[in-house]
């Protein structure tokens, strides 16, 4: 007996033995590779930024345009800072960018503006047009700007046209592809897999549901989507004509009349460019060089053009601790861009929770008179859009104005929250509407019972054993079918009631169909076209004042993401400089790896399983 306890106390010690050798691994790891990115950040020159006279501002964008940029965990963000290391999806703040052309437009030390756009991603069109916008108001200084690049993609050639000298090297290319929405269709290979689709919607154009019932487009779908498109790629192409000096009728959109342009240059994509008045010149990396060095002079190397990074400039023009004027009445900016999920949720994606909270925090703060809601969002939970749109209420009603202003996408749940503002504001550009809500889910019944595998058993009620491997009861069927017709005369409603129009008028315009925002205005959906600016402008202006402060409401920080803010902040200003070995990747992936609690969190998790998702706003 004594030596069966006396095995038992050894391996329950040998056992403690293994995980407290573990534990103090894993933080000494962590302790190691912190003080060795410490030690390495004190190594390097401490000098400070400062922007050179007589130099370029080159706005070299990397990522996707976007108006809230996704939430960073502060030691990946430090560490990466350390590192020099490129997040796997970069993200470019649009009011970030507008701030600095804006700024160097005044700024006396910046001779001329560089356009250097290989790097930028994804961009709405209402994004790029207050680009162009701010570029076009920069040339008032009668400072040049030069767009340079080996190739340039439709995103990227938009704002290269807005540029005094527009270069593209002699082997690039660039192509304007138009706009188009095409999907996957799921029918025939779910009825081979022998899978039922059971799909409960209203709306002849709410075609998110279509991939699975469907082996094409509808005609229906086909017509709304074909409307937004052709609107959206006659704005692209007005605006970009005007920028070149050229005519619409410039583009090409016919294969035909493109291959014949494309004979008469032998194939040659950058001959084709320039012969077309697409680009001014065709001009080698080393010919834009010196032509840029005879404009600006040298930098210290004496290699390059005297020039700061747009990263560095936006650094020097940034204060370290901006300052906050507690007596001045303030308009609340409240950003709700991503997906629309129930719950709490980070930055760069839409909870319904946590995005209530923001705007009963600009609720409850008296020096916030009245509230920009910005809106970036292809809808998602019906239930967590009703919760925001409820806050909303709440905040009018303590007689805060709203006005909600839409960036790219503002359609189904996104149209939901912004509805009931006391003004909406939407780009040219924008896509809303999408009124409609939809639930599905498939049963594998047929699927089981091919494999010999069947469900049977008992339950107190018929709502009892509801699962995918049953088939589902078409009286239950009918139930969510009319819940879902109850949430849809109750999106309908609540448009009617806040834009003064009857549920009628409503449902002819809504039915899940997508509307450009040139349209929008025009059925009513809209009450101006405008941006972010112009959204504080009437949220002001609603709130009766004359003199104001804008004031973001965001997301705070938990106490243990803070400390490590912090902590990191100060080491960085501390010591200042960057650490690079080819060793150290790998190592930061492991430590990424031991100290990061990946949540795989799933999308669309409404309570009910009722959506107001625009699936077609995704191009």
């Amino acid at each position: 007996m004594s030596s069966g306890k006396s095995w038992t106390k050894s391996l329950f010690v040998g056992i403690w033995t293994a995980l407290n050798f573990s534990r103090k691994l894993v933080l000494n790891i962590i302790f190691i590779f912190i003080f060795i990115a410490i030690i390495s950040l004190a190594m390097k020159d401490n000098n400070p930024i400062t922007v050179p006279h007589n130099s370029a501002l080159v706005l070299k964008l990397k990522g996707d345009l976007v108006i809230e940029k996704q939430a960073v965990d502060p030691f990946e963000e430090f560490m990466a800072e350390a590192l020099e290391q490129e997040p796997e999806n970069p993200e470019v703040l649009l009011q970030n960018v507008l701030h600095t052309i804006e700024n160097a437009k005044q700024d006396k030390r910046i001779k001329a503006l560089i356009l250097d756009l290989h790097g930028l991603g994804g961009a709405g069109l209402d994004k790029l047009e207050q680009i162009a916008v701010a570029l076009d108001d920069f040339k008032q200084s009668e400072k040049p700007i030069y767009a340079i690049g080996d190739y340039y993609s439709q995103n990227q050639y938009y704002l290269a046209s807005h540029a005094d000298h527009l270069y593209l090297n002699p082997m690039g290319f660039m192509l304007f592809e138009g706009y188009g929405r095409f999907g996957t269709y799921f029918k025939s290979a779910i009825e081979k897999l022998k899978a039922q689709t059971h799909v409960f919607k209203v709306g002849t154009y709410k075609s998110a549901v279509e991939p699975y019932i469907r082996d094409d487009m509808s005609d229906a779908a086909k017509e709304a989507n074909k409307a937004w498109l052709t609107g959206m790629w006659d704005q692209y192409k007005n605006s970009v004509a005007a920028a070149r000096g050229v005519e619409v009728a410039n583009f090409d959109e016919k294969l035909d009349d493109f291959i014949e342009k494309f004979e008469t240059v032998d194939g040659d994509f950058a001959k084709y460019a320039l012969e077309f008045g697409w680009v001014d010149a065709l001009k080698t990396r080393e010919e834009i060089r010196l032509e840029l060095i005879d404009l600006l002079g040298t930098n210290k190397s004496g290699k390059g053009y005297n020039s700061i990074s747009y990263k560095n400039y936006l650094k020097v023009i940034t204060p370290a601790f901006p300052y906050k004027n507690k007596d001045i009445k303030k308009v609340g900016i409240v950003v709700a861009k991503g997906t629309i999920l129930n719950g709490n949720k980070k930055p760069g994606t839409i909870g319904g929770d946590s995005t209530a909270q923001l705007l009963r925090r600009a609720r409850l703060d008296d020096s916030i008179k009245s509230v920009v809601l910005y809106v970036d969002s292809p809808g998602g939970s019906a239930f967590a859009s009703e919760i925001i749109r409820q806050e909303v209420e709440n905040l009018q009603n303590a007689g805060k104005p709203v006005v909600a202003v839409m960036s790219t996408y503002a359609a189904s749940g996104g149209y939901w929250i912004s509805a009931g503002a006391d003004k909406i504001l939407a780009a040219p550009s924008t896509i809303t509407g999408s009124i409609g809500i939809f639930g599905m889910f498939l049963t594998f019944e047929n699927t089981l019972d091919y494999l010999g595998i069947h469900t049977d058993g008992v339950g107190t009620t018929e709502f009892a054993g509801m699962s995918v491997s049953k088939s589902l009861n078409p009286k239950m069927a009918k139930i969510m079918q009319r819940g879902i017709e109850h949430g849809y005369d109750s999106f309908i409603s609540l448009v009617a009631n806040n834009r003064d129009m009857t549920k009628e008028q409503v449902d002819q315009i809504a039915q899940g169909r997508v509307w450009i925002g040139t349209t929008a205005i025009e059925i009513g959906l809209v009450d101006e076209l405008g941006y972010l600016q112009d959204g504080v402008n009437a949220a002001a202006e609603l709130a009766n004042l004359t003199e104001y402060d804008t004031q973001y409401i965001e997301r705070q920080l938990s106490k243990s993401e803070l400390f490590w803010k912090e902590l990191f902040q100060k080491a960085a200003v501390s010591l200042g400089g960057t650490f690079k070995s080819q060793s150290t990747p790998a190592l930061f992936g492991l430590v990424k790896q031991l100290t990061t609690d990946i949540e795989a969190v799933a999308k669309l998790n409404d309570p009910k399983g009722v959506y107001a998702y625009c699936l077609t706003c995704e191009l």
